[in-house]
């Protein structure tokens, strides 16, 4: 009787390879750990963004906020195309049609005006934020302090948008989902 000893590394590559096919007979797959950026570098630049004085009769449907890597982002919808935005550090956003000085949270004021309205052709309201002062939580965000409605009026609609710093961004609109679009603006954690 011939007895064959096997090392134990071989007998641990075994038991390795069963634990996977049990795995995979199974269906449990493990999750790859998710890419991490090696690198946030931007070259968007501070200055402001023109978008033309285009309007549109699309009309501002949501407001809302994302967390990126490198960057927080502001999605602005709309039931059209965009037709013309203007975002730019200012001093200070007023709101529209009043004037009223609106100061937000951070070192930085951005002005984000989209030449829509916030209305239909009928005039009903297409877009009544809950809270003017706060439309989307930005709390624990890198770069957002504080997302604030300026108003709506003769045909374009401002968001005065509070920021941590004049740090770089960069704004482009998207197409979809259906007819409608939307207005991105990016804002970079750091230069």
């Amino acid at each position: 009787m011939n007895i064959v000893v096997r090392p134990i590394r071989t007998i641990a590559a075994l038991v390795a390879t069963l634990a996977v096919t049990l795995a995979t007979l199974i269906g449990f797959t493990a999750q790859a750990p998710a890419a991490t950026p090696t690198s946030c570098t931007v070259r968007w630049g501070s200055l402001p963004k023109d978008g033309g004085l285009a309007m549109t009769s699309a009309a501002l449907t949501g407001v809302r906020a994302g967390r990126h890597a490198c960057f927080d982002r502001l999605v602005i919808d709309l039931n059209g195309g965009v037709a013309g935005y203007d975002v730019r550090y200012v001093p200070l956003v007023h709101a529209d049609g009043s004037g009223m000085p609106l100061p937000v949270a951070g070192a930085a004021d951005l002005q984000v005006i989209v030449r829509a309205p916030a209305h239909n052709s009928a005039g009903r309201p297409s877009y009544t934020p809950s809270n003017p002062n706060a439309l989307v939580n930005v709390s624990g965000y890198s770069t957002l302090r504080q997302v604030r409605w300026a108003g709506s009026f003769e045909g374009q609609s401002t968001i005065a948008l509070g920021v941590r710093a004049r740090l770089p961004m960069r704004v482009f609109v998207l197409t979809g989902p259906g007819n409608g679009s939307r207005l991105v603006i990016d804002v970079a954690h750091r230069w």
